[in-house]
């Protein structure tokens, strides 16, 4: 076991107890639960320093010129060439070192599965393939419900007209590969060669340009790749790009980007969820709120809100994430506000680690929410242990967050504008200093949205749960396009309300799977879809 464990932080031991020394110029790379190593490093670094005449192996003979390696904690292959026919035992006697050649790749593996927490067999190695996935349509004169994913275009199945705006938004998490090399335990799963970024991209990259989105909304963008490779590679197919990047260390963030033959910029605004004057906001989530303008051949068109975030994982954490939430719908509130008293159009996306029917998830939709006794654990509806069962405290956030029960800024903002400070008269300005008054401390939190799900969650002929995210330790629903919807719209959905102005219509979305189908695929990643989330899209009409 000491020796498995030199070996895999990549040092060794002396005999003499003189201390450790590296075995390898550079740290084993881990990914899928396996590291592995050039076998011309390993054999510079063994076999022609001291390693070999010092180093104590468990069942090694006295000054053996190669490591003692024992099956049962780990097994050697070698690629290319093969060492060994496949099932073939591993023989001790018979291996030698040149039989391997300079090129060749030592791969040592994980030990045998056998606790409770490994993902059981039948999770494992599946045959390859794809998932079908088809569009299905709310167009009522359309008799035709479902058609191959193949088929892009999805307006010309439903009715054209004049007087609207049809525009369809992806929401993505793309999986950072820093995120997923530090948690590799999740994708024990995975063929190795698929969770390497030199081929998650392309493919990546692939399906954005077939699904070829109006709006997309990615989570998990890490900031050197972003910079380096996504946004070019967006910019090349016609996408403007807003990015905006966690706090702290973190090495991801969210952006938005959207097609600029469709829109027009008219704001950016990110959020920031970290607030180092409020203890119980140290996390560095964000979120990223953009206000576009249709280009249409009208004089006026009507601006359409688009939101994205990542929220806290943390199930124990749910006072976090309605604070989160809370901080992201009065952002909302403050850019899709008119003039009128009234609101514009709203997307939200994201990925927001709670569940179908947890509290959060109700508390988007129906639009309040009572969360006096509610257990903390319990607000994202992913906790399933004992853990995490304090009760959520009334109020949640302080009242120097300057954010209301009503989830909007209790000190109205004045509008981001094109306008200088100058342009602004001065009973404007006091006007915008003004204070709301707050409404007396209570455990109803409620928002002024009208928001649908585009996706039901569920399979509709089986009830089966449908899932958007899938690796070695689970398959649920976390990620969500939620919009401002339509009077007609908000049947479809229980406890949504009638939208305050106008809205938007479903079209179309791109069906979701189940988990026991993403598992005839090994689950996510696949050699076909290089995340562990699912892309959800959705196509929309405004009408003007």
């Amino acid at each position: 076991m000491e020796t498995w464990r030199c070996v895999r932080r990549g040092y060794g031991r002396c005999m003499a107890g003189r201390g450790r020394y590296s075995m390898f110029p550079y740290p084993l790379k881990s990914l899928g639960g396996d590291w592995s190593t050039p076998w011309g490093d390993l054999q510079k670094y063994c076999w022609r320093r001291h390693i070999s005449s010092c180093l104590r192996w468990p069942g090694h003979y006295s000054r053996a010129p190669y490591p003692y390696l024992s099956s049962r904690h780990f097994s050697l292959n070698c690629r290319p060439p093969f060492l060994f026919e496949s099932g073939a035992q591993f023989q001790y006697y018979n291996w030698r070192p040149d039989q391997l050649s300079n090129t060749s790749l030592i791969h040592l593996s994980r030990y045998v599965m056998n606790s409770d927490r490994d993902e059981p067999s039948s999770k494992r190695r599946k045959h390859q393939g794809t998932i079908k996935r088809n569009w299905e349509y709310f167009c009522s004169h359309n008799k035709e419900n479902t058609k191959d994913l193949e088929d892009r275009n999805v307006g010309s199945t439903c009715e054209d007209r004049e007087d609207k705006f049809d525009f369809s938004v992806m929401s993505y998490n793309i999986l950072s590969q820093d995120l997923l090399e530090d948690n590799s335990h999740l994708y024990r799963h995975c063929r190795r060669p698929v969770l390497h970024w030199s081929f998650r991209f392309p493919n990546i990259l692939k399906e954005i340009k077939h699904f070829d989105a109006d709006v997309l909304c990615l989570q998990e963008v890490q900031e050197d790749h972003y910079g380096t490779e996504i946004r070019p590679s967006l910019e090349s197919l016609g996408y403007h790009c807003e990015y905006k990047m966690r706090t702290g260390r973190k090495p991801d963030g969210c952006a938005i980007c959207f097609k600029q033959s469709k829109f027009s910029l008219l704001s950016v605004n990110p959020v920031e969820f970290c607030r180092r004057d409020i203890p119980l906001l140290d996390r560095d989530n964000i979120g990223l709120v953009l206000l576009l303008q249709p280009k249409i051949p009208r004089a006026a068109s009507p601006s359409i809100c688009i939101a994205n975030t990542h929220l806290l994982y943390n199930p124990r954490r749910g006072d976090i994430k309605l604070t989160q939430l809370a901080m992201l719908l009065a952002e909302i509130s403050n850019v899709a506000h008119r003039k009128d008293g009234s609101s514009c159009p709203i997307v939200m996306c994201g990925d927001f680690n709670s569940v179908p029917g947890s509290p959060l998830y109700s508390f988007i939709k129906e639009g309040k929410l009572n969360y006096e006794g509610l257990a903390i654990g319990k607000v994202s509806g992913q906790e399933q242990s004992s853990r995490g069962q304090r009760i959520l405290s009334v109020p949640i956030w302080p009242p120097n967050l300057g954010i209301s029960q009503n989830c909007v800024y209790e000190a109205q903002q004045v509008p981001r504008v094109e306008k200088t400070d100058s342009d602004l008269t001065q009973a404007q300005q006091e006007k915008a200093e003004v204070p709301v008054s707050a409404d007396k401390v209570s455990s109803h939190l409620q928002h002024g949205f009208s928001l649908s799900s585009v996706y039901s969650h569920y399979v509709p002929d089986t009830g089966v749960p449908e899932v958007t995210t899938c690796h070695s330790r689970s398959a649920i629903t976390v990620d969500y396009i939620f919009y401002s919807a339509e009077k007609e719209d908000t049947a479809r959905g229980p406890g949504a309300e009638v939208a305050l102005v106008g809205g938007l219509k479903l079209l179309a979305r791109l069906s979701l799977v189940t988990e026991q189908d993403l598992w005839t695929v090994n689950g996510l990643p696949n050699e076909h879809s290089s995340s562990d989330h699912l892309p959800l899209l959705a196509k929309f009409r405004l009408e003007l």
